[in-house]
C-alpha cells in the first residue's frame, strides 16, 4: 500500500491565508469595540471631594493604592466607583449561537469531505 503524500499548497496559497487569518484576527477584536459591545464598565455617580473612607477603602486598601500611583482619592475615584453593566441582549445572545452553530455545521461538512477524499485517495484504486 503506498503512503499517503498530501498535496503541497503553492506559496501564493500559503500568503492569502495569513493575510486572510490576520483580517480575522484583526476584526475579532476590533469588530467588538466597533459595535459598541466592549468596555462594560459604566462609571456610577460622581462623589463630590472624594476620601478614601467615603469611597470605602481601608488602610491596606489605600497603601495599595498609592503604590500604584495615586496618591489622592480624587485620582483613583473612577477607577474605585466603576461598575459592570452584566445586561445582554437575547438578540446577541441568539446571533452568538447562530454563528456557533453554523461554523461547527461548516467545520463538520468540511471535515468529512477532506476525510472522504483522504479515504478515496488512499484505499479506493
Amino acid at each position: 500500500m503506498a503512503r499517503y503524500t498530501p498535496p503541497t499548497q503553492g506559496k501564493l496559497g500559503q500568503i492569502i491565508d495569513v493575510i486572510v487569518l490576520l483580517i480575522m484576527a484583526i476584526g475579532a477584536l476590533y469588530i467588538p469595540l466597533w459595535m459598541g459591545l466592549a468596555g462594560s464598565a459604566v462609571t456610577s455617580a460622581a462623589v463630590e471631594n472624594p476620601t478614601w473612607e467615603s469611597l470605602g477603602q481601608n488602610e491596606t486598601m489605600v497603601a495599595q493604592w498609592e503604590k500604584l500611583g495615586f496618591a489622592d482619592a480624587a485620582s483613583a475615584a473612577e477607577m474605585i466607583t466603576a461598575r459592570f453593566d452584566y445586561s445582554f441582549s437575547i438578540g446577541a445572545l441568539l446571533a452568538m449561537i447562530v454563528v456557533i452553530v453554523g461554523y461547527y455545521a461548516i467545520l463538520l461538512r468540511f471535515s468529512e469531505k477532506e476525510y472522504r477524499d483522504v479515504i478515496a485517495e488512499k484505499f479506493e484504486d
